[in-house]
């Protein structure tokens, strides 16, 4: 997928929104090359199950690195429809193609408002030079 046609939150997962089968949104979940670099190291990833009920802005799964345990929220409202079961055992593969293979979960959205306070590429890059800058 490319990074420039995808929605972004605040806390760094990238949204990628398609048509499912039966006319629902389907939301495809990663979360950002940006992320990734700040986390090195990954070790472990925890998931959800597919059935489990997500809402935008709370946590779906965890994200372990070397340094520290971030939670992975969900950036809208809906239901778990398909994990990434290959991701827990090829987490050295994720930084290489944050945006293909390493994509997360499929949520089937409830409620498409949640997608109205994602940015865009442009405004999610100002906001990690803005992050970058604050560092140093």
């Amino acid at each position: 997928m490319n990074p420039q046609q995808l929605l972004y939150a605040k806390t760094h997962e990238w949204v990628h929104v398609a048509g499912g089968p039966a006319g629902e949104k389907i939301a495809t979940v990663g979360i950002s090359g940006f992320a990734l670099e700040a986390l090195t190291d990954l070790v472990f990833v925890d998931l959800p199950a597919v059935g489990k009920q997500v809402e935008a802005g709370q946590p779906f799964g965890e994200i372990e690195s070397v340094k520290a345990v971030s939670d992975l929220y969900s950036p809208v409202d809906g239901e778990i429809v398909e994990v990434n079961h290959d991701l827990p055992d090829n987490l050295e593969k994720l930084p290489d193609d944050p945006y293909g293979l390493g994509w997360f979960v499929k949520i089937k959205i409830s409620d498409e408002s949640g997608l109205a306070g994602l940015m865009d590429h442009a405004t999610y890059r100002k906001q990690c030079e803005e992050e970058t800058a604050g560092e140093g």
